[in-house]
């Protein structure tokens, strides 16, 4: 049986931890920085995990965890 192909686009957005949870990058971070609070900005410098049951569909899209 052939390989699976991983999708692209989650390829890029999501990453692993060790114990398998899913990593992102916070939104509303990259422009319009200047009305938004320093402390709200320092908290989307931070990746997010994951929901358990929105990782579920995430994994199905990267199924060698790349």
């Amino acid at each position: 049986m052939p390989k699976m192909k991983s999708n692209s686009g989650a390829k890029k957005r999501f990453r692993f931890t060790a114990k398998g949870k899913v990593k992102f990058k916070k939104a509303f971070k990259s422009h319009i920085l200047t009305t938004k609070s320093t402390k709200r900005k320092r908290k989307m410098r931070r990746p997010g995990i994951m929901n358990e049951c929105d990782a579920q569909s995430i994994r199905a899209l990267l199924p060698y965890g790349a």
